[in-house]
């Protein structure tokens, strides 16, 4: 019975349109079209952005003597240029819709608005330095050295008009065959057509930020004081080559500038009082072994006097220093460099060996810097193993026995050569026996003053039962840096 129906649905099928094609209009089904798009005109330029505002000019600055005569100073800065506006988007053009396109259309776009310029930030106001021996004369002093307002935003521009639609929505039929005959069909298409966007209107632009007030420096002294110099930068290799003469100007900072000053100054409330000028004259006392010579004329110090008197010395990074500074009499310092070594040669430690076994197992590491003297060294190990006997030796069957700091006092030192006494870690003693399969991860943490790095260190193979150092099936050996 099912496949009759399908039968009889199909002979129906056959039929009906035949009956229908009589008549032309008899079978004419409308459908929406909408394969394919066809576009119509031209988009519109989008707007140029406005020019950012030029930043203001800061205010002179300014140092005076107050000798008790009137003083009317105007250091304040100007303000900042207000950002352009934003060009509007052009107009799309060419917008002729195409009369009874048998594809959907669309309109061009319009262009967008160019955003707006930010304006320009205010200048600052300008410094002003009074020498003075009568406080009072301070009074006479009249100022303003405020901010400049910052520049307005420039406006975005607006967006355009896209390209419109003339007819929204049209009919075209189409037929096929002879008119008469059974295969004569007809089919209406409806098409539609949109419009084109609007651009977008583009970002104002922000306004600048208003200048910073002027701060006051006040010295009570007749005398100028002279000009300091708290830093010194030289190549390494010049620093034998005599001493430098370092000075610095010390300072109290107060609050309450303008209640010193005449009524309606305008400045900023801290200010600054000058208290003394120290000196240093710096001597650099080289202890190390390798010669300044050795070093490159770009390699670069920085020697500089603080506020508390102490004196610093600032090598690049790549090079670990140990330095001292000793004060002498008077105003002399000597800055001893002990050491001077490089980065580069803080992580040449190479495995030399594991020997023995239980508690006389032994990891041996050697120096190939020779620096080791000079570093401070502390040692992290994971202690992976097999079970005894196993002798898959994959590495799923390793596991942890021991993980954490190796103690000081098993640890032996002797001309840039390191022992490890493994044996005595709180390990089971099955792990440490001959032909146990071991992993070990070493990590050497080397420092020199507020300078450290690690190393990092593997091997992995067998304990043997003979004494003589073992060779090690596999070991690697790599550094990084934790400055």
């Amino acid at each position: 019975m099912r496949f009759l129906g399908k039968i009889s649905l199909f002979v129906v099928l056959l039929i009906f349109p035949v009956a229908l094609s009589a008549s032309e209009s008899a079978w004419c089904p409308k459908i929406a079209w909408s394969q394919g798009l066809k576009g119509f005109g031209h988009d519109g330029q989008d707007g140029d952005d406005g020019r950012d505002g030029r930043d203001g000019r800061s205010g002179e600055n300014q140092t005076i003597f107050a000798d008790g005569n009137e003083v009317d100073l105007d250091l304040s800065g100007s303000e900042g240029e207000d950002g352009e506006d934003g060009e509007d988007g052009n107009s799309a053009y060419y917008c002729r819709q195409p009369r009874r396109s048998d594809r959907n259309v669309s309109g061009a776009d319009g262009g967008d608005g160019g955003d707006g310029g930010d304006g320009g930030d205010g200048g600052d106001g300008g410094f002003l330095t009074v020498y003075y021996t009568n406080i009072e004369d301070l009074k006479k002093i009249y100022i303003r050295s405020q901010g400049g307002r910052g520049g307005r935003g420039g406006r975005g521009g607006r967006g355009s008009r896209g390209c419109r639609c003339q007819k929204r929505d049209w009919d075209i039929k189409k037929c096929s065959g002879t008119p008469g005959s059974p295969e004569y069909r007809c089919k209406t298409r409806e098409y539609r057509c949109s419009n084109g966007s609007n651009g977008s209107s583009g970002w104002d632009g922000e306004d600048g930020a208003t200048g910073r007030r002027g701060h006051l420096s006040l010295i009570n002294r007749a005398e100028p004081v002279s000009p300091e110099k708290p830093t010194v930068t030289v190549a390494i290799r010049e620093l034998q080559e005599g001493e430098f003469l370092l000075s610095k100007n010390i300072w109290q900072v107060l609050r309450g500038a303008s209640t010193l000053l005449a009524p309606g100054s305008v400045i900023a409330s801290k200010y600054r009082e000058f208290i003394e000028q120290i000196f240093r004259s710096v001597r650099v006392v080289w202890q190390e072994s390798r010669p300044l010579s050795d070093f490159d004329g770009s390699e670069r110090v920085t020697i500089a006097l603080q506020k508390n008197k102490q004196v610093t010395i600032d090598f690049p990074e790549e090079i670990w220093v140990e330095a001292t500074e000793l004060p002498l009499e008077g105003d002399t310092t000597d800055l001893v460099i002990s050491h001077a070594i490089r980065q580069s040669e803080v992580t040449k430690l190479a495995l030399a060996g594991v020997a023995e076994y239980g508690e006389n197992l032994n990891l041996s590491l050697v120096d190939l810097a020779r620096k080791s003297d000079a570093l401070q060294t502390e040692f992290l190990i994971k202690y992976r193993s097999t079970s005894p006997g196993d002798r898959s030796r994959r590495r799923r069957n390793y596991q942890t026995r021991y993980e954490g700091k190796v103690p000081a006092e098993l640890i032996s030192y002797r001309h840039n050569r390191f022992s490890l006494n493994l044996g005595k870690l709180p390990i089971d003693s099955k792990y440490l026996i001959p032909g146990v399969g071991v992993d070990i991860e070493l990590i050497a943490v080397r420092s020199l003053g507020d300078r450290s790095t690690e190393q990092k260190i593997n091997w992995l193979g067998n304990i043997k039962r003979r004494t003589p150092i073992a060779e090690p099936q596999s070991h690697n050996i790599e550094g990084s840096s934790n400055l």
